[in-house]
């Protein structure tokens, strides 16, 4: 992947008459000696592809079905070059590549996504690049990607051939169901200064798509605007909705957030403060961090799942667990095609949306980042206030986000059997591990102050009880949080 970025920055442009700009593409071909080719836009000609250089001019009569291609762009569509050029991504299914690792999607309205679904359909694994390389790639294509997003916007004008359940009106309902409130407070974020009153605030729901024409030529809204907006989500979309339950030492006390989804993320946290106690720390000033921190974390795994759940599994809703200093968010629904658990889990997973007209609402207050940063902040919060870094686990249908709220927290939720079988030494040294989430045996002698006897013990038993898994072998071994 990173040779791939490497090799891109090498890119030739193309002149073109209409001075619109061309990316800049690298492609690297992995071969199973372990040797590599690579390829870049324009490298041998102008305007030939990278993916076409690589697997027609230089590799066009070698057996390709072995190899792995890594492109930091999403091959063109099948059919998105004019007769007789062919798309990089039929190229990719002649030459029977069975793995594709990407960099970035193409926002361009030509591809939008056309090729990697081509790929998969083909049978074809697709793999995204790391976030931090997807980054560089942006970067890198700056002027392209928004020249592109013009262009799509351009065309966002003409109606959608086929809408989604959720991008129709549902029946009977009007303008007059959504709450008064909710929407004043979007309109806070959407125009930062005054408008020109209801019939611009309409016009720019319609252009996102949370607002249609009905046959009376009236707009009415879709069911996702019903369930950002809507008073009573939960009347049309019965899955929608939060549903809260403390358990403490009175029993459990639930708590249903079933209003408008703009402002359930506000609404939990309020509701939440008002459960959990401050933190005990030393210092006022440590405390308050720490607590500001954990509340951050949990509205950003709160506005996580209202985003990205899948909202086709019937019966399942969002639901947030609290259990002494453990809380759960549980968001129904895998990780969104092609995250994996393991990317969540490192925090590296590329940004893909499930449902990107929610997204962008919950971007536009402020409240959801659309370039990927969301998983790295909540890294980065957790590590600066010394809280045991986020959890990920798939119950399926549940993807489960675990936040503690101090650091003892993460062994405290350890079931009882496991705590039996770990010294109050290793309970301490299991707190920095999931703090830091993969670990040499060096780092835990060094941080926890034991020797090298005692701290290889500790890890091979956190291995043991499938709390972590062991990686690599001699100085490098790595314990990773499981």
């Amino acid at each position: 992947m990173e040779n791939a970025v490497e090799v891109m920055k090498a890119s030739v442009p193309e002149r073109r008459s209409d001075d619109s700009v061309t990316p800049k593409v690298g492609a690297v071909l992995w071969k199973p000696d372990g040797t590599v080719v690579t390829a870049c836009r324009g490298e041998l000609r102008e305007g030939d592809h990278a993916e076409y250089t690589l697997i027609e001019r230089k590799k066009g009569n070698e057996d390709l079905s072995e190899c792995v291609l890594f492109a930091t762009l999403e091959p063109c569509g099948p059919d998105s070059r004019n007769p007789p050029k062919i798309g990089c991504a039929r190229r990719i299914t002649n030459a029977r590549i069975k793995t594709v690792y990407f960099g970035c999607q193409d926002p361009h309205p030509k591809v939008a996504g056309e090729g990697l679904r081509y790929l998969k359909q083909t049978g074809i694994k697709v793999i995204p690049f790391d976030r931090d390389l997807q980054e560089i790639i942006e970067e890198e294509n700056a002027e392209f990607f928004d020249q592109a997003r013009r262009k799509a916007k351009e065309e966002e004008e003409q109606p959608a051939l086929a809408l989604s359940p959720y991008d129709q009106n549902p029946p009977q309902v009007t303008l007059n169901d959504l709450d008064a409130k909710a929407l004043s407070h979007y309109r806070s974020f959407l125009f930062k200064e005054e408008t020109n009153g209801d019939e611009e605030f309409h016009r720019r729901l319609a252009h996102q798509g949370l607002l249609v024409m009905s046959d009376d030529g009236t707009l009415s809204p879709t069911r996702f605007a019903h369930l950002l907006f809507g008073e009573h989500p939960r009347d049309i979309l019965a899955q929608s909705g939060i549903l809260a339950t403390h358990h403490g030492s009175d029993g459990e006390d639930p708590k249903d957030f079933d209003g408008p989804m703009v402002v359930g993320p506000e609404q939990v946290i309020s509701w939440l403060r008002g459960k959990l106690p401050d933190t005990i720390d030393r210092s006022n000033a440590q405390r308050k961090r720490v607590n500001d921190a954990f509340y951050e974390l949990v509205r950003e795994g709160i506005v996580n799942a209202l985003v990205h759940r899948d909202y086709d599994i019937p019966g399942s809703k969002i639901q947030l667990v609290i259990e002494g200093d453990t809380v759960t968010i549980r968001s129904p629904g895998a990780p969104v095609d092609p995250i994996t658990i393991e990317q969540l889990q490192s925090f590296s997973a590329p940004m893909v949306s499930r449902n990107p007209r929610l997204h962008a609402v919950f971007s536009t207050m402020e409240l959801a980042e659309e370039r990927g940063f969301g998983l790295k902040s909540m890294r980065t919060k957790a590590t600066e206030a010394g809280l045991p870094l986020p959890m990920f686990r798939f119950n399926d249908p549940y993807l489960d986000l675990i936040l503690y709220r101090t650091a003892a927290a993460a062994t405290q939720a350890l079931p009882e059997k496991t705590l039996a079988q770990l010294s109050k030494s290793a309970r301490k040294g299991w707190e920095w591990v999931v703090s830091n989430r993969t670990v040499t045996t060096s780092e835990y002698e060094n941080a926890m102050g034991v020797s090298n006897r005692t701290a290889l013990n500790h890890l091979k038993k956190f291995a043991e009880l499938g709390l972590a898994k062991r990686s690599g072998s001699g100085p490098s071994t790595k314990y990773q949080v499981l």
